[in-house]
């Protein structure tokens, strides 16, 4: 029963895992999808006004072209035929209407139709009205919709163009050109191009780019997925290297708290002790360490399982000297062995504002990180001061003789798991998570950490909290 218990849960976790990479997933595919589908979007609707755009300039250079060709003509047979030709019957037919010249009329200075021609008879009173008191001006266009009246009486349609009989409406584009004479104007020609097909085919291009807008975006989709499907292969590694860390810190940092708790349990057994002084600094030594081992893996573990920068920290005013000379005391185990000197430079009393537990351990992950990576011999210096700046400045200096960081790790290191010098820190113990740790709870005091090193001669940090209060301030409840 305790079995299945478990597999149970097993199957719990692993099923909201898969849920959480499913979804992570999902919103991937639609964030890469949705931006491949704005930027075709964008090319197609380009693609669209380019082509409106060349063509109705391609319809009036065209138009512009025929309407200076015919007046031309026109001249040229008034030159020849004198200006009377206009009454005579064969002028009718010097420009004939076609597909290009859906009409044209020839006006007097006055407005009196000459003459003119249009491809559908029954459309002259609304061409004429089209073109009535308008002097057109260089190279000036118009465009106008006129509609065909019913083709079903058969003399009308008779006498219609066979590609009109169903047409409603007919969209054109139409200019005019001065005609003169000896240098005097004697009227106007006014010409018509039919662009309804242009305008058809702009009706007709939005659904056929709609139609690759839509088979395109499930090509869009697809490569999306394939894309959040390889972007999510490091976040699942990342994941399950987290995974694997949390549960073997959980063990191996049980052992340190077990045997502090197993020599505590012991020095409280013995009833009769030579030195019972030491005895006793040594027992509350003991039992500190053990609260800050217990809080550390409390910290490591939330660290290492959460991805929220949100930590809660208590506010209060408190004198951080005795917290300082406790986590030196702390620190010089480690140091004698190997032989480190440390130097402490601070106030008497050091009166600050903040988290004390998160502030102890923010000076102890900096201290044995200088410990650990100083060689057998070296020198660490700890300098704690309040800075009269403005707002006040609590600042901790730790400076080492130790092997140094490249520059180009200063903000690596603060980085989770990472470790500069991966084969010469095997034989140091630690996961690559302390300063990570300290640079979260630098952030959660809205203060700053910054490193300065020079390889195989030391390295130094610098922090420093806005939080420093005098000692008549009082504290005033807790932040989040």
């Amino acid at each position: 029963m305790k079995i299945n218990f478990l597999s149970r849960i097993r199957n719990v976790r692993k099923r909201r895992e898969r849920d959480l990479f499913k979804s992570t997933q999902a919103r991937l595919t639609l964030l890469y999808s949705g931006l491949l589908i704005l930027f075709l979007i964008a090319i197609v609707t380009i693609v669209y006004l380019v082509f409106y755009t060349v063509n109705l300039n391609g319809q009036k250079h065209e138009l512009g072209i025929l309407v200076r060709r015919e007046t031309s003509l026109v001249e040229d047979y008034l030159r020849e035929n004198g200006r009377e030709a206009f009454q005579r019957r064969e002028s009718q037919d010097l420009i004939v209407a076609d597909y290009d010249r859906f009409f044209y009329y020839i006006t007097d200075p006055q407005g009196n139709l000459l003459i003119g021609d249009e491809m559908v008879p029954t459309l002259r009173n609304q061409l004429t009205n089209l073109v009535k008191n308008w002097t057109p001006k260089h190279n000036e266009i118009h465009q106008a919709v006129v509609q065909v009246k019913d083709m079903r009486d058969e003399k009308i349609l008779k006498n219609t163009p066979p590609d009109f009989t169903n047409v409603q409406e007919v969209r054109l584009m139409i200019t005019g050109q001065p005609i003169y004479y000896k240098d005097q104007l004697i009227g106007t020609l006014y010409m018509g191009k039919n662009i309804s097909f242009v305008y058809d085919s702009f009706k007709r291009l939005p659904i056929l780019l709609i139609g690759i807008i839509i088979l395109f975006a499930g090509v869009a989709v697809y490569i999306s997925y394939l894309m959040s499907k390889k972007a999510m292969i490091p976040i699942t590694r990342a994941f399950s290297r987290q995974k694997e860390f949390a549960a073997d810190a959980s063990h191996e940092l049980r052992t340190p708290l077990s045997v502090l708790l197993s020599s505590i349990n012991a020095i409280e057994m013995v009833g009769t002790l030579n030195e019972k002084d030491y005895a006793q600094k040594l027992l509350g030594t003991m039992k500190e360490e053990v609260k800050r081992m217990t809080k550390l893996v409390s910290a490591l573990l939330t660290l290492a399982r959460s991805d929220s920068d949100l930590i809660e920290r208590a506010d209060e005013i408190f004198d951080f000297r005795p917290v300082v000379e406790n986590t030196v005391h702390s620190i010089e185990t480690l140091a004698k062995r190997k032989q480190i000197k440390l130097h402490l430079q601070a106030p008497n009393q050091l009166l600050i504002r903040g988290d004390s537990e998160k502030l102890t351990q923010l000076l102890y992950i900096l201290l044995d990180n200088a410990v650990k990576y100083t060689p057998n011999g070296g020198e660490v210096y700890l300098t704690l001061s309040i800075e009269s700046s403005s707002p006040q400045m609590f600042q901790i200096i730790v400076q080492d003789t130790g092997i140094g960081i490249a520059p180009e790790s200063y903000d690596l290191i603060f980085a989770r798991f990472y470790r500069e010098d991966k084969a010469r820190s095997k034989q140091i113990a630690g996961h690559g998570l302390g300063l990570s740790i300290a640079k979260l709870i630098v952030d959660v005091h809205q203060g700053t950490i910054a490193v300065s090193s020079e390889l195989n001669k030391g390295s130094t940090f610098k922090v420093q909290i806005p939080f420093s209060v005098k000692p008549h301030q009082k504290a005033e409840g807790k932040i989040h």
